[in-house]
């Protein structure tokens, strides 16, 4: 099998699974990944509802969106996934969704605080929430200017220490190593977003997670240094 022909099945249980695990709703939602020896991304096309997703139906594009393979158009996110392509080297795929909670804290303007160890075990620190855009940014390359929003957040931040953001107004991207990580993440993050909703409520005061254990339930999953799980 390509590697291309890879990805295109990779991408497409990437895409699956957002549904499996109740991430999206109609086509509100995509997956793709990139193959960094060719340049070439795959992701989920325009409109197509998830039933209808096939490995041949996804289109292959290069980095300037340009479509290589596919019969239909690429997802209308698919500048916004070019653009943390381009800013973050690190990165092998991108899932974005409008998952419940996770929506609710974009739309309100907050950023996901870190409460607990459930969240610290994939997050190290808070997730993001970006600034509002412009009308300009929103009238002029929309999708783009979304990817350009996202990266400016996270000036001076580590994507990969904290690899998801909420998008102001709009709902959270999220991104690892590969489709199935990303879309992982995915669900993670909407189940933490939850938690954290309640939390809030419970106690309007709840503070942060101490540095000292969310760093311990991080590092202890990632990094050169990590022991959970098998070797």
């Amino acid at each position: 099998m390509s590697t291309i022909a890879l990805l295109r099945t990779e991408v497409l249980e990437a895409n699956v699974g957002l549904v499996r695990h109740g991430l999206v709703v109609h086509a509100f939602g995509n997956a793709s990944a990139i193959d960094r020896d060719t340049g070439l991304v795959v992701i989920k096309p325009s409109g197509v509802p998830y039933e209808q997703l096939e490995a041949d139906t996804l289109v292959v594009t290069d980095l300037e969106g340009r479509v290589v393979e596919g019969p239909f158009r690429p997802s209308s996110d698919l500048p916004t996934h070019l653009a943390l392509y381009k800013a973050f080297p690190q990165i092998g795929a991108v899932v974005h969704t409008h998952s419940r909670f996770a929506t609710i804290w974009a739309q309100a303007g907050r950023e996901l605080p870190c409460l607990g160890t459930t969240h610290a075990d994939s997050f190290r620190g808070a997730i993001p929430i970006t600034e509002a855009m412009t009308a300009g940014e929103i009238q002029s390359a929309y999708e783009w200017n979304t990817g350009q929003v996202i990266v400016r957040r996270f000036a001076g931040l580590d994507p990969m220490e904290i690899p998801a953001v909420l998008v102001h107004g709009h709902g959270p991207f999220c991104w690892a190593t590969s489709a199935r990580s990303a879309s992982d993440l995915a669900t993670i993050l909407e189940e933490v977003a939850c938690i954290a909703w309640h939390a809030v409520a419970l106690n309007p005061a709840v503070q942060p997670l101490a540095p000292a254990l969310r760093d311990k339930h991080f590092f202890r999953k990632h990094g050169p240094r990590a022991y959970y799980g098998q070797r």
